[in-house]
């Protein structure tokens, strides 16, 4: 009987790698981080899953003459990145009307590009750049003024956020806002204004980021096809830094259901490019629970958009990042640290009562440790009163949480959503809350010690940029894009353990871990052909790595160079005054 088992379970294996290869990919330097199979030469595909995953003979056995083959010339094959909060719904509607000076490493070039992109926006229109950015990343060491900004835009109305700390606005913005010696500062901001009582242009998120968002959003928007165009074209500047999932996290100014028409869209025509579950963020303060009523009553968990969305993942995830806005613990550190509001507790509470009833997961924006101890007063009184059992949740940012409050959460069963913010705000941090502070901000390798999952993510597209690669940078050097090293030593991870969390990390969040993460036989064929060798470059190469082959569900969604030919998402930049067109998105070659 035993010698009979073994017998069918060796057919088994033979009929299942009988199929035949869809596609197959060799001559690869293949990084499966499948801990059994470390390493391989080649990967055979077949219905979107890996049939197979072994040396370049045992892989090419399965060709036939049907079979795409493509030679990766030695090239670095990587899982698909997994950014666990990206605002990819509402960073793609707006994406082409932006001016992206991620990446660009002079003020000098910055400032030309605004002149340039100035001079062929229309009128009606504005010149925009909306993060990503920070004055460190500059070889000058320091942030435009507003006389340069003016000199560079003249007549074009114009808007530059600086992280969510302050925005610039030029005399023409000032003019078509009608912003004036009579405008008031708004809750929680400031205008500053000359002894003349005049706005200079200076907005200053004064505790909190809503003068800046709101200031945002009454800027022109793109029209209905101008919007499609401009969030496939996003995705696809995704798919070029290897990322073929995003968990997004909702956003100010993000309605649901209105502002999800775009994305609802192109996941009906089978269009979109990445996996996209989606948090629902509640908006306006006093009305969280009543959203969420709503939103409870009337949408599922898992629910997309028809029957393409088993293939994107493209669903309601749960409630998040914002549950209500007296926990908005808004991070500035050129600002104090805000106090909650004393109605938080109450408020929080019967938002999380309902979502926990309901068996809808939730992710909270928590990014001190004091506001992480109010959080968590309230998730164990609500699980005293109605069990969590084993819900999801978690915690995005959590950049000062202390080693008492993540007993806390693990305990609750809770994880964490890191993001590389301290990148791209390290000196300010430094400044405020000095060098020692900062080594263990967030501590990473202690939330790992502790086994509460851990996911990486970007918090693109206002605060930091969206390419991962800074994030895995930041990650194994501790460095800020300025070049300051914040992190301790003892906080550092090694390149493939950093590379988990941006992929098999992200995906234990949410419990998807057992398919996605790894190049493994059965698993999803997610995965990027990078332009270098992420495990071994020098680490400043790292910030200048890209995918030239990004495969989601087994079909090629990105391609460049020798693989252009395979890439059929290439795009026709709308409208075509868009700084997309004339530059890209994140600046790699300046």
């Amino acid at each position: 009987m035993k010698h009979l088992l073994a017998v069918f379970i060796a057919l088994s294996g033979h009929f299942a790698y009988a199929q035949e290869a869809e596609t197959i990919i060799y001559n690869a330097a293949v990084y499966t981080l499948d801990d059994a199979k470390p390493t391989a030469q080649a990967v055979a595909i077949a219905d979107g899953k890996i049939l197979r995953v072994g040396s370049d003979e045992q892989i090419l056995g399965l060709k036939s003459k049907k079979t795409t083959l493509i030679d990766a010339k030695g090239k670095c094959l990587i899982p698909g990145i997994f950014d666990s909060h990206l605002h990819v719904i509402r960073g793609g509607r707006f994406y082409h009307t932006e001016l992206r000076w991620d990446g660009v490493r002079s003020l000098k070039r910055a400032l030309e590009m605004l002149s340039e992109q100035a001079k062929r926006t229309p009128a009606g229109q504005w010149v925009r750049v909306v993060g990503g950015w920070n004055a460190y990343q500059f070889e000058e060491k320091r942030l435009p003024t507003l006389d340069e900004i003016n000199a560079a835009t003249g007549e074009v109305p114009t808007f530059i956020l600086h992280l969510y700390g302050h925005a610039y606005l030029n005399k023409a913005g000032l003019k078509a806002l009608k912003m004036d010696d009579s405008t008031p500062n708004p809750m929680g901001g400031l205008i500053e204004k000359d002894i003349a009582g005049n706005p200079t242009g200076l907005l200053v998120a004064e505790p909190n980021a809503f003068l800046l968002y709101s200031t945002l959003a009454k800027l022109p928007e793109l029209n209905e096809a101008e919007k499609i165009n401009s969030t496939k074209s996003f995705m696809r500047e995704l798919n070029r830094f290897g990322i073929t999932a995003v968990m997004d996290a909702g956003g100010g100014f993000q309605n649901f259901p209105d502002d999800y028409g775009i994305s609802n869209k192109l996941c009906a025509s089978n269009e979109l490019t990445i996996r996209l579950p989606y948090y629902l963020f509640a908006q306006k303060a006093g009305k969280e629970l009543d959203d969420y009523t709503r939103w409870i009553s009337s949408v599922e968990i898992g629910q997309g958009c028809d029957e393409h969305s088993h293939e994107t993942e493209y669903h309601v995830q749960g409630g998040g990042e914002n549950l209500v806005m007296s926990a908005a613990d808004f991070e500035n550190f050129d600002q104090p640290r805000p106090e909650l509001n004393p109605a938080m507790e109450a408020e929080l509470k019967n938002v999380l009562t309902l979502l926990v009833k309901n068996k809808w997961p939730f992710r909270i924006h928590a990014t001190y440790d004091e506001s992480i101890a109010r959080f968590l007063n309230v998730i164990e009184a609500v699980n005293q009163e109605t069990p969590l059992n084993g819900l999801l949740w978690f915690f995005d940012h959590a950049e000062t949480v202390s080693e008492k409050n993540l007993l806390r959460i693990k305990a609750l069963g809770g994880g964490i959503a890191i993001q590389y913010r301290m990148a791209f705000q390290g000196e300010s941090f430094i400044k405020r809350y000095g060098k020692k502070a900062a080594e263990q901000t967030p501590p990473v390798k202690k939330m790992m010690e502790l086994g509460i999952p851990v996911g990486m993510g970007s918090d693109g597209t206002r605060v930091s940029s969206y390419n991962p690669f800074i994030g895995l940078y930041w990650l194994t050097t501790g460095k800020t894009m300025g070049g300051t090293m914040h992190m301790h030593k003892n906080n550092l991870l090694d390149r493939k353990m950093a590379l988990k969390l941006y992929t098999q990390g992200s995906a234990q969040l949410i419990r998807m871990e057992h398919d996605r993460g790894k190049i493994k036989e059965g698993y999803l064929a997610d995965f990027a052909l990078l332009s270098d060798d992420y495990f071994k470059v020098p680490d400043e190469q790292i910030l200048r790595l890209e995918s030239v082959l990004t495969v989601l569900n087994g079909e090629v969604v990105y391609g460049a160079g020798a693989y252009s030919n395979l890439d059929k998402h290439k795009i026709d930049i709308l409208p075509t005054w868009s700084p997309v067109k004339f530059y890209g998105g994140y600046q790699n070659k300046y």
